[in-house]
């Protein structure tokens, strides 16, 4: 399997300084980099994928086990503050619960009833997608997931490293970022890990511009819940309606904090 073969640049990886270490690495993250660029025509597939389930009223689930569990939960749970979403609407599961988030839960991944019984739960239906996420593709706890899809007729999204593997055999849009070795050997957390953290990135991104949540490039429904956040839709109101820094808090403050609310209201009064 490419995610467990070894790196002929790294065989000596034991013996080098540590600053040849930190080299290599970084010079082995550029392969990741690489890798999603080649994956741009699969990826513009899955935004379309899930923008029009979305739209359907159908949502996006993340599954995975390990890294890649942990990377679709961080993905999914950044929408609701940034685009102001549901969390209804992108949710994730992980192999081994809430517990593998902090911790190795042993075995987790190896049930490959486990995620269809989760899915069943929360009532996937033909209008949702299932985005399964395993560096090597063979995880079964993944592949139950994309089974249990298809037998209900949801979409289903691979992103493997591993193009040969069943999970992108699984896929109706396969995304594979063939990153090659790892620096140590087996260890999907790192260029692996990095190219779906990537590709989620973007495909969250894209397919949230695409639903229309964001004017130009400002996140209009974010949910200002921080002072950091309530000072960034003080900022966005000011750029976008050309507004001073009192009118921008008091239309957020006559509209519950809402970004988009509060320009709409600037516009009615125009």
């Amino acid at each position: 399997m490419p995610t467990e073969a070894t790196l002929d640049a790294a065989r000596d990886l034991d013996r080098l300084a540590s600053s040849d270490v930190l080299a290599l690495i970084h010079q082995q993250d550029a392969c990741a980099h690489a890798a999603v660029g080649r994956c741009l025509p699969q990826m513009e597939e899955a935004v379309d994928v899930l923008a029009t389930a979305i739209l359907g009223g159908g949502r996006w689930f993340n599954v995975g086990a390990g890294t890649s569990g942990r990377l679709g939960v961080l993905d999914a749970s950044e929408i609701p503050p940034t685009y102001g979403m549901s969390p209804k609407v992108v949710q994730a599961l992980i192999a081994g619960g809430e517990r593998a988030l902090r911790h190795p839960v042993e075995g987790a991944e190896d049930d490959e009833n486990a995620a269809a019984f989760e899915l069943a739960e929360r009532g996937l239906a033909p209008g949702d997608v299932v985005v399964g996420i395993s560096a090597s593709g063979r995880t079964p706890y993944v592949i139950g997931a994309m089974e249990a899809a298809r037998e209900v007729g949801a979409r289903r999204i691979a992103i493997t490293c591993d193009r040969d593997s069943r999970l992108a055999e699984y896929g109706e849009v396969a995304i594979v970022p063939e990153v090659g070795p790892e620096v140590v050997a087996g260890s999907t957390r790192m260029k692996g890990g990095l190219a779906q953290k990537m590709i989620l990135a973007a495909l969250s991104t894209a397919v949230m511009v695409k639903l229309g949540k964001v004017r130009g490039n400002f996140m209009t429904h974010v949910t200002p819940v921080s002072s950091k956040l309530r000072g960034r839709a003080v900022r966005i109101v000011m750029e976008i309606a050309g507004v001073d820094r009192a009118r921008a808090r008091s239309l957020l403050r006559e509209n519950e904090g809402s970004v988009e609310r509060a320009l709409e209201a600037l516009q009615r009064q125009a």
